[in-house]
């Protein structure tokens, strides 16, 4: 299977490009990224995590860790290689050239979409989509998703480590 193929990456798809859920991207993408590249800070799947990070800082006007994140997706997609294969590379840059530019000049937030060109990406996402009906999102929530969720079972997991450290 192409690495591109995996479910949680075309969920990360779905979420972009379908859902706008910029923060699902970034958690799904970090739990593709563990299982790939664990540590490696460098893989080119960090710079889609980044970018749809990016987008989410953006869509909350947080511009400097927008373009922090942009810049970062930026150097890591730019390569190309395996992880931009299926996609329209040239527009994918574009797309990031632009979001680094509109946040610098500290222009509102405009939703990007990554530019799949992948029969077989479109197929995987169409089959995403039928077996996980998308439901209609609050845009409020989508903005302050990581305030808004639900962070039980992060802070218990941050008192069990506290509690062991002592």
């Amino acid at each position: 299977m192409h690495p591109l193929q995996h479910p949680l990456f075309i969920q990360y798809i779905v979420n972009f490009n379908l859902e706008k859920d910029f923060f699902e991207c970034h958690e799904v993408g970090e739990d593709y990224w563990k299982l790939v590249a664990p540590k490696d800070k460098m893989h080119p799947l960090t710079g889609w995590i980044q970018l749809a990070v990016g987008m989410y800082h953006w869509r909350r006007s947080n511009y400097p860790g927008a373009l922090r994140s942009f810049i970062r997706a930026k150097v890591k997609l730019m390569a190309g290689g395996v992880w931009v294969e299926g996609f329209d590379h040239e527009k994918l840059i574009d797309i990031l050239t632009y979001s680094i530019k509109a946040v610098t000049e500290r222009q509102p937030f405009v939703a990007q979409e990554i530019p799949v060109v992948s029969e077989e990406l479109k197929k995987a996402v169409e089959t995403y989509c039928s077996d996980h009906p998308l439901l209609q999102q609050d845009p409020y929530f989508l903005m302050h998703k990581h305030r808004l969720r639900d962070r039980s079972s992060i802070i218990s997991l941050r008192e069990q480590k506290k509690r062991r450290n002592l």
